[in-house]
């Protein structure tokens, strides 16, 4: 389990992105239990809160300034020291990257795409560190994974841009699973593209933790989401399930094994 503020190459933001804001809070108010604080300065933007801690921005895509026809998603994001040259790096690795802008007093961030085409974010600190919520706890960002079209590629680049160090696993026969350390500490997965994803483009996935997968899984379906992975059993991990939003946000759930 994460704990406090984020340290550097860790996740330490999501920007959900949807349209429909006003039933989209409402959706997921009610399915983890988050609550909205005020953003200066961010026009259609809103703090995520889960109790008193802090998980991400809430943007509304019919005020933001996002490119046209930019669909549902959650973005993420992972701390830098500087973003700029996180920039350098990602394009000499093979990626792309966007000059690094400011946002505000709140820090100087950068959109990044890697060799495979997952789009991900670098967060340079300012005046505002980044989430502070523990990562079990119900309706919290808990898990990052990148669904990819070559793992190996994909763990290679991240290792050298972050000092990710893979760990291949083998959960079940026949797949082969990328764990990406932090110091010893899973910080996030590669997982291939497999042929019964269909036409599934190289993105990064967030997973949120739940009590119990069942019931919120369940009461997703009953506020108009759609089960798109019923809840399934990963031996030693735990639970885990994939929904898509009213709006069309997909994200997964996972309650995490106990003991």
């Amino acid at each position: 389990m994460t704990t406090g503020t984020r340290k550097t190459h860790e996740f330490c933001w999501i920007n959900l992105m949807t349209p429909d804001a006003e039933r989209a809070r409402a959706f997921f108010g009610a399915l983890f239990g988050w609550t909205y604080g005020e953003m200066p300065g961010v026009p259609g933007g809103q703090i995520i809160q889960v109790g008193e801690r802090t998980a991400g921005a809430f943007m509304d895509l019919a005020v933001v300034h996002m490119p046209k026809g930019t669909p549902p998603v959650i973005g993420v994001m992972v701390k830098v020291e500087s973003a700029d040259a996180a920039v350098a790096k990602v394009n000499t690795l093979g990626g792309r990257a966007e000059p690094a802008f400011d946002v505000l007093e709140n820090g100087r961030m950068a959109m990044c795409t890697d060799p495979n085409g997952a789009v991900f974010a670098v967060w340079q600190t300012k005046k505002q560190p980044g989430m502070d919520v523990d990562s079990h706890t119900h309706g919290a960002p808990s898990w990052f994974e990148t669904i990819t079209s070559d793992a190996g590629r994909a763990a290679a680049f991240y290792a050298a841009l972050f000092g990710w160090t893979p760990e291949e696993q083998q959960p079940v026969p026949g797949m082969t699973y990328t764990l990406l350390k932090l110091d010893e500490v899973p910080v996030a997965g590669v997982m291939p593209a497999l042929p019964h994803m269909g036409e599934v483009p190289p993105h990064w996935g967030t997973s949120f933790a739940v009590e119990n997968a069942d019931e919120t899984a369940r009461l997703g379906v009953e506020l108009g989401a759609k089960l798109l992975v019923p809840v399934s059993e990963l031996a030693g991990v735990g639970r885990f399930a994939m929904l898509a939003s009213p709006q069309g946000v997909v994200f997964h759930i996972v309650e995490w094994a106990r003991g």
